[in-house]
């Protein structure tokens, strides 16, 4: 990969949220990841991303999410579970066409019930659109 490449799918990540220092656990891992995707976070946090068996609380998770990957709401209520208070998830779901594709009623729908806010998409990589989901904080914040 160029220089100007690598340096783009950095500011990929740092757009998407990531910052220097932070634990960033991943769930779904599979051979169809983007592995420039996952480089790049890596970059930007300069720590490696954490399996599905870190048992510490994550800054942050980046949730890979086929269409027969089971239930999305299950999953993200899962992904919260072991992440640090005001963390964000990155939704990663194959784009339009691709194997795997998930509707984007269903992300909302799903983001909402685990009682997540979402961001706009945005394409991460060749195959995969991302969807960045924060707890609100507002709620969190009532008198």
């Amino acid at each position: 990969m160029s220089a100007t490449a690598d340096h783009a799918e950095t500011n990929l990540a740092v757009r998407l949220g990531f910052q220097p220092d932070q634990v960033v656990q991943e769930i779904g891992y599979d051979e169809d990841v983007d592995q420039e995707l996952r480089e790049a976070i890596e970059a930007a946090t300069g720590t490696e991303l954490v399996d599905e068996d870190y048992d510490d609380v994550a800054d942050a998770v980046v949730l890979w999410f086929r269409e027969d990957d089971g239930d999305l709401t299950d999953a993200l209520v899962d992904a919260i579970a072991y992440m640090e208070e005001g963390g964000n998830i990155l939704l990663l779901t194959p784009k339009t066409g691709r194997d795997g594709y998930v509707e984007p009623s269903d992300i909302g729908e799903a983001a909402t019930t685990a009682g997540l806010s979402q961001t706009k998409s945005i394409s991460a990589g060749k195959d995969w659109v991302g969807s960045r989901l924060s707890t609100p904080k507002a709620a969190a914040k009532k008198r």
